[in-house]
């Protein structure tokens, strides 16, 4: 239904032109590596100055400051769950990531969005599970918040931008 507005791309998400970019951040909203790192680089010292008034972000949450030297007007702070072999709730934690984040961005008039592949990084969530994941809350995301134009999923390499191709055509069903 919604499929023409999810656009999958292997890019920096830091370069991103687009209303808001999210951040897979850590509890302390400091800063970190990959993603994280990345995103507070190219901001520059304004961004850890706002996270620093945040308090930190629970897992599965998320929070908004401003882009600084981004090409984003927004960053959305979301703290995605580490894979801990699926007993720890991680699948719902990680849809609680997407969900907060599209709710966020619909709160202050967010048209276009791009998203890492959250927690599939250094926290471990497998790719094809986490795929399926961003796509169902996004579409869920899509239906209920009309003024959503575009959604951006933003891939680090080709493995990552193959699971999400394979999700959004439905060809990755577990065995």
């Amino acid at each position: 239904m919604d499929s023409n507005k999810i656009v999958i791309i292997v890019a920096n998400i830091t370069s991103c032109e687009v209303d808001a970019i999210v951040n897979a951040a850590n509890n302390s909203l400091l800063g970190g590596g990959g993603v994280d790192g990345a995103i507070h680089a190219a901001a520059g010292p304004g961004l850890l100055r706002e996270c620093r008034t945040l308090n930190g972000c629970a897992t599965g949450d998320a929070k908004i400051t401003g882009g600084y030297k981004l090409p984003a007007r927004f960053v959305i702070h979301t703290v995605g769950p580490v894979w801990n072999g699926g007993g720890a709730d991680e699948e719902a934690l990680l849809a609680s990531c997407y969900r907060r984040c599209l709710e966020v961005a619909a709160a202050n008039g967010v048209r276009t969005i791009a998203f890492p592949a959250i927690s599939t990084g250094v926290y471990g969530f497998p790719k094809g599970p986490a795929a399926r994941i961003a796509l169902r809350e996004i579409r869920l995301g899509l239906a209920r918040s009309p003024l959503l134009e575009k959604v951006l999923l933003v891939c680090f390499n080709e493995e990552t931008r193959q699971a999400y191709e394979e999700a959004l055509a439905g060809n990755d069903r577990p065995a």
